[in-house]
């Protein structure tokens, strides 16, 4: 396999054929940190957080009335326990079972109309750019770490308040610093509304807040508090790791210090401005009167600092923790190299990590000059987003409509954005390789060649996208095909195409 070859498939998203072979594959690869265009003009046109935020906000407060109305209905002596602000608890809450016969508007119905609106709108549209730009990308390196780095800080548009927030987490605080710092990209993440609103931490109330102490007063039966999912999933799978040395207490104080990191503007009225939550809808806000007040012990180290600036601490801190150089390398060596990354390879991450404070230009560099990377053997089965890209890229496809790509990712098992879990998308061969995976794949790559007419030479293409890398089995395939259309099926499930 030519190292051309390994720079454009297995680093880059795929050869184009209207684009120029590397030269020199490493430099090439190199060449794009600078070159990268973090907001191209198909995502400057995308949908704005302030309109997909207004249009969630109005929801949640058209819905609250509709579930305490429908809550006196049924008899509910009490509320139940609440983990959210006492304005946004109702309209956050899972819907409820269908309201008795003849009882409108129906809370229901209006959850199913607002996930339709959001999903067409806003959730496909989204969609629909970050797949173009990848498709015309001329960096397509960096395109491939912008989604490597966007299935690490994981949201699901499954939840109702993220399915028109989801892609902005990766548009506006992924793409901004994919070759800047760890640290930078990381507190964009935790402060954007989609994390806030997918790990419910817009819900978590310091026990000993003004908020929670007011609360404890005038309602006595009203149960709010602190959400550790955020904490968590920071710990465990946005820096650290698993079983990387901090405790359950540990994961406690730190959520206690991340009270008050809050979403703006989705609530309206005199109980906001209490919380501290007023604002345009969809900001970042840091809400003191929810805040747990006092110092914090996190991992053996005091946190004195009040407000914001105290969950501030602890984010640069795990930002450089060496657990954290090592979660990262090895999550990026297993991404280039296979199922089982090279010891070595993920100790000379670790120490790119380490040694430039996470400056990911340092660590792409290192990245690129790792040899287990340039093996010629292919290191890894493509993920059926991989697999669209890269046939998409192959054919010269030009604007692919938005409700096409969600409906193929559906189709091949991995929607956009919709991992179903904080932990995103696995990224290894076993959760895409399956026999039933394979003739999906098959099946689109026979509509697509269909859909091109005959009009690609799939053995003029092959080594283009190949270069020096065509097996004799492929090309041998490809020479028998009956027609120019099952030739260039083929090609799209051919060994060369799936792996990389």
């Amino acid at each position: 396999m030519s190292a051309a070859n390994i720079a454009l498939n297995r680093f880059g998203l795929g050869a184009r054929p209207d684009q120029p072979l590397p030269g020199d594959p490493k430099a090439w690869l190199v060449g794009q940190i600078a070159r990268f265009d973090p907001r191209p003009p198909l995502i400057a046109a995308a949908p704005t957080r302030a309109a997909i935020a207004a249009e969630l906000a109005q929801y949640l407060n058209e819905i609250r009335p509709m579930l305490q109305q429908q809550r006196r209905a049924q008899g509910a002596a009490a509320a139940p326990p609440m983990q959210t602000p006492p304005a946004m608890s109702d309209a956050m809450a899972p819907a409820p079972s269908m309201a008795p016969a003849g009882e409108a508007p129906d809370p229901v119905k209006q959850a199913r109309q607002f996930i339709g609106r959001q999903g067409r709108d806003y959730y496909a549209n989204l969609v629909g750019a970050r797949a173009n730009v990848a498709i015309a990308s001329d960096t397509p390196f960096i395109e491939r770490m912008v989604h490597f780095w966007a299935n690490h800080f994981a949201v699901s548009a499954d939840k109702l308040t993220v399915v028109g927030m989801a892609g902005l987490l990766e548009f506006e605080a992924i793409r901004p610093h994919v070759t800047g710092s760890f640290a930078a990209m990381l507190n964009a993440v935790e402060r954007h509304p989609a994390m806030l609103l997918y790990l419910d931490q817009a819900a978590s109330i310091g026990p000993n807040s003004p908020v929670a102490q007011r609360v404890g007063r005038f309602a006595p039966n009203r149960k709010i508090g602190l959400n550790e999912n955020l904490a968590r999933e920071i710990m465990e799978l946005h820096t650290l790791g698993v079983r990387t040395g901090y405790s359950q207490a540990d994961v406690t104080e730190f959520a206690r210090a991340m009270t008050g990191f809050s979403v703006a503007g989705l609530n309206r009225g005199p109980i906001s401005r209490f919380a501290g939550t007023a604002g345009a809808p969809g900001d970042f806000v840091f809400a003191g009167p929810i805040h747990e007040p006092g110092a914090r012990v996190i991992m053996g180290k005091r946190y004195d600092q009040s407000g914001e600036a105290q969950a501030q601490a602890v984010l640069n801190d795990l930002a450089v923790h060496p657990a954290t150089a090592r979660h990262i390398a090895t999550k990026l060596a297993r991404h280039f190299t296979g199922d089982t990354p090279p010891p070595a390879m993920v100790a000379r991450l670790e120490a790119a990590f380490l040694k430039s404070s996470g400056d990911l230009p340092t660590v792409y560099r290192a990245l690129i000059a790792s040899p287990e990377a340039w093996t010629d053997a292919p290191a890894k089965f493509k993920s059926p987003w991989e697999w669209t890209l890269s046939t998409m890229r192959a054919t010269g496809v030009g604007v692919l409509p938005a409700l096409q790509v969600t409906g193929m990712q559906t189709q091949l098992g991995q929607p956009v954005w919709r991992p179903g879990s904080p932990a995103g998308y696995d990224d290894i061969d076993g959760s895409w390789a399956g026999p039933d995976a394979v003739m999906r794949r098959v099946e689109i790559a026979q509509r697509m060649a269909a859909r091109a007419g005959g009009a690609i030479d799939a053995r003029a293409l092959a080594p283009k996208l190949f270069p020096d890398a065509v097996s004799p089995a492929t090309k041998a395939v490809l020479a028998g095909a009956d027609s120019p259309t099952q030739a260039l099926a083929l090609l799209l499930v051919a060994p060369e195409m799936m792996r990389r």
